[in-house]
C-alpha cells in the first residue's frame, strides 16, 4: 500500500509545480520595467548631475529608464509624455518645465492610469494631486533672503535675477526671498528684478545691463535662482571692473563651478537641494509603486545654505580641486 501511493504523490507533485510555473509573477519579484524619465532641460547641469544618479540607482533597481531632453519647451515635453504613453511604460518620473502649461499632459497619464511622480519641480491643478520629490524651494529662498538680513544689518541694495517664467522652483524661490525680506522692513530694497532663464550667459547679459542702469550706486548683493545665473552675475562683476566694490552673490544648486566661487570668496553663498537624492528617491518610490503597489508619497527635502564655514556639507564638494 505504501509503495502504491508513490505515482500519486508524483503526479501530485508534478501538478503543483506546473500551477505554480502558470501563475503570473509576482510584481515584487519582476524587474526591467520601462520607465520615462522626461527632464525639463538636460542642457543645465543641474539635470546632467541629475541624470548621472539616475542612471546608477536605475541599475540598482533593475530597471530600464528612457531619459527624454525637453528642451525648456512645455509643447516639446507634452509630446514626450505623449510619446511615451505610446511606446508603453510602467511609470513616468517628470521634471516639468511649467507648472501649469504640462498640466493638460499630466492629466492624460492619470487617464491611462501610469504612475508618475515629479521631481525638482511640481505641477499645479491636475485632475488630482501629484505626489512630488524636491527640495523645499520657499524654505531656501528664505534662506538666502535672511543670509543678507543677517550680514548687511543696517539694510541693503539687492538685485535679484529670478529664473524661467512658470517654472515652480523659481516661483517657490522668488516667493521665500520676497517674505522674507518684506518682513525684515523697507530696509532691504529690490532694486532690480529680472529673469536670466536658469542660463549663465543670460546671468551675464541680464546682470551687465543693470549694473550699467545703475551706474554710480551699485547693489550690494545679488540674489540669484540658480547658480549658472549667479556665476553669470560674478563675470558681469569683475567685467564692469566693480570686484573690490564687494557685492555678494549668491545662488542655488550647490554645483561644482559655485563651489570653488564660494571657497575662493567670489560667491557669498550657493543653496544645496541635493538634486542626487531627490532623483533617486523619486525612481524608488515610483518602482515600490509598481512592483508593490506602495503608496507614492510626497518627499520635501530640507535645502542647506552652503558658505565657506560649511562647504563640506555640500553633496558635490568632493567634486572640488
Amino acid at each position: 500500500m505504501k509503495n502504491a501511493t508513490r505515482p500519486l504523490r508524483r503526479v501530485l507533485f508534478a501538478a503543483a509545480i506546473a500551477a505554480t510555473l502558470a501563475l503570473p509573477a509576482s510584481p515584487a519579484l519582476a524587474d526591467n520595467e520601462p520607465v520615462a524619465v522626461l527632464f525639463h532641460n538636460m542642457a543645465e547641469p543641474f539635470f546632467v548631475f541629475m541624470n548621472r544618479e539616475l542612471l546608477d540607482e536605475a541599475r540598482k533597481l533593475k530597471v530600464k529608464v528612457n531619459v527624454v531632453d525637453g528642451q525648456a519647451s512645455s509643447p516639446k515635453q507634452s509630446a514626450d509624455v505623449s510619446n511615451a504613453l505610446t511606446q508603453g511604460v510602467s511609470g513616468i518620473v517628470i521634471a516639468p518645465t511649467d507648472a501649469k502649461a504640462m498640466v493638460p499632459a499630466i492629466n492624460e497619464i492619470l487617464s491611462e492610469n501610469i504612475p508618475v511622480v515629479t521631481v525638482d519641480r511640481r505641477v499645479d491643478g491636475a485632475k488630482k494631486p501629484i505626489p512630488h520629490v524636491g527640495a523645499d524651494n520657499v524654505a531656501g529662498g528664505r534662506k538666502m533672503a535672511q543670509w543678507v538680513v543677517q550680514n548687511f544689518p543696517e539694510g541693503a541694495r539687492i538685485v535679484f535675477l529670478t529664473g524661467q517664467p512658470g517654472s515652480s522652483s523659481a516661483i517657490d524661490r522668488a516667493k521665500g526671498i520676497h517674505e522674507a525680506l518684506a518682513a525684515a522692513g523697507p530696509k532691504y530694497k529690490i532694486v532690480a528684478e529680472q529673469t536670466a532663464n536658469w542660463a549663465r550667459d543670460q546671468g551675464l547679459t541680464v546682470t551687465q545691463n543693470i549694473l550699467t542702469s545703475l551706474t554710480g550706486n551699485p547693489p550690494q548683493v545679488i540674489i540669484s535662482a540658480n547658480d549658472d545665473m549667479a556665476l553669470g552675475a560674478v563675470e558681469a562683476i569683475q567685467s564692469a571692473g566693480l570686484g573690490k566694490q564687494g557685492i555678494k552673490v549668491l545662488g542655488y544648486d550647490a554645483s561644482p563651478d559655485a563651489l570653488k566661487k564660494v571657497r575662493d570668496g567670489e560667491m557669498a553663498a550657493t543653496v544645496e537641494q541635493s538634486p542626487g537624492r531627490q532623483i533617486r528617491t523619486a525612481l524608488q518610490v515610483l518602482v515600490a509603486n509598481i512592483r508593490n503597489r506602495t503608496e507614492i508619497k510626497t518627499v520635501a527635502i530640507e535645502p542647506i545654505l552652503i558658505t565657506r564655514t560649511n562647504i563640506a556639507e555640500a553633496a558635490r564638494a568632493g567634486e572640488l580641486k
